[in-house]
């Protein structure tokens, strides 16, 4: 591939990753044009729509006049007999094309994964998805279908026709454009015979980058990362999802009661070690240069929580990689309370010796 199809390529993923993040009012006529259409070609008269203000209202409501089959509820999506059709439907489609892709080039297949597919991908799996399945079990029920809803397949094969000479046939151009369109026009689907509910788009979505390919993942300092018209809504600090609190009030004794480490540490990063440290109290224990990390010190604090003896230590450590901002993070790792040396309990986090750990060139 040369310069010119890649500078094309990442222009195709920057506007599909505009339509994933996208918070414009839907395109309803638009949707429901494509998705009466794709019906048809599964062989069923279009159904009734039914909008809703996000994804979470799709599963605790049932539209007007429907009394779903206990199959056809939210939390048995993957019994549903429609979206298996309609992902048997694009999965054909993709598979001719793959074919034609791949007896026209070797090279421009994988090459639009990598600068297309993969980011869109891994962008979707760290905003709305992550948002979504981690909002309530029952959406990760239809993991397959969601997946299929995910717009890293249409921006594969839209940037394979704009940047290469493989030619679409008009039968293969318009079912691509048909399972494209509800993609940028609208939120999640879900088909049921003679019915399909449909999500609106959140009013409010906040990233940041994270890759080099343009990845990018939820992430808000000061209010959620991301939030419907129906007031739902989702924090989170650098892709991990968090209670509000973490984002809008942490506190020393909110962290303390925090079972779940990385929420924990979220929280102390909002904080800020040094603050931390300081308002928690933790005395300090020992410190030693990093051999894994030159120019860098590790720390050891002891933290008084006795009865948690596998967490009665914090190792202050600073990050082997450089953040996108040139900084270098600092983050802390809860030991055992046995470990008076920095290296020996640096060591430990890695499975290695204090002598082991002591020989690392570099770590990250």
């Amino acid at each position: 591939m040369n310069d010119d199809a890649q500078r094309e390529a990442a222009a195709v993923r920057a506007e599909w990753l505009g339509h994933l993040l996208s918070t414009a009012p839907a395109d309803r006529p638009a949707a429901e044009a494509a998705i009466s259409e794709l019906y048809r070609l599964i062989g069923l008269d279009p159904p009734r729509f039914h909008w809703v203000p996000s994804p979470l209202a799709a599963l605790e409501t049932v539209p007007p006049g429907v009394r779903p089959r206990p199959s056809e509820r939210m939390n048995r999506l993957s019994e549903w007999p429609l979206p298996p059709r309609f992902r048997r439907l694009v999965g054909d489609l993709f598979v001719q094309l793959d074919t034609r892709v791949m007896r026209s080039s070797r090279v421009l297949d994988p090459m639009i994964r990598q600068l297309v597919r993969t980011p869109i991908t891994d962008s979707a799996r760290s905003t709305l998805r992550m948002a979504l399945l981690g909002e309530h079990e029952r959406f990760g029920q239809g993991s397959a279908w969601h997946a299929a809803l995910c717009p890293s397949w249409s921006a594969h094969y839209d940037a394979v026709r704009r940047t290469s000479g493989v030619v679409y046939t008009s039968e293969e151009e318009r079912l691509l454009d048909l399972w494209a369109t509800p993609a940028r026009s609208c939120g999640w689907w879900w088909p049921r015979e003679g019915v399909c509910v449909v999500s609106e788009r959140p009013v409010e979505v906040h990233t940041e980058v994270s890759g080099d390919d343009g990845e990018v993942r939820l992430h808000r300092s000061d209010g959620p990362a991301l939030r419907y018209a129906d007031g739902w809504d989702v924090h989170a600090w650098h892709g991990t999802r968090v209670p509000a609190w973490v984002v809008d009030d942490p506190s020393v004794e909110r962290i303390a009661r925090e079972a779940n480490v990385e929420v924990r540490r979220c929280a102390v990063e909002n904080i800020g070690w040094g603050e931390y440290i300081e308002r928690a109290g933790l005395r300090p224990v020992a410190a030693a240069p990093d051999p894994g990390n030159p120019g860098s010190e590790l720390r050891l604090y002891e933290t008084g929580l006795e009865e948690t003896p596998q967490q009665a230590r914090i190792l202050l450590a600073v990050n082997g990689s450089v953040e996108r901002d040139g900084s270098r993070r600092r983050y802390g790792l809860a030991v055992p309370g046995v470990f008076d040396d920095p290296l020996a309990a640096a060591g430990w986090t890695y499975g290695l010796s204090a002598e082991q750990y002591a020989r690392l060139v570099r770590r990250t």
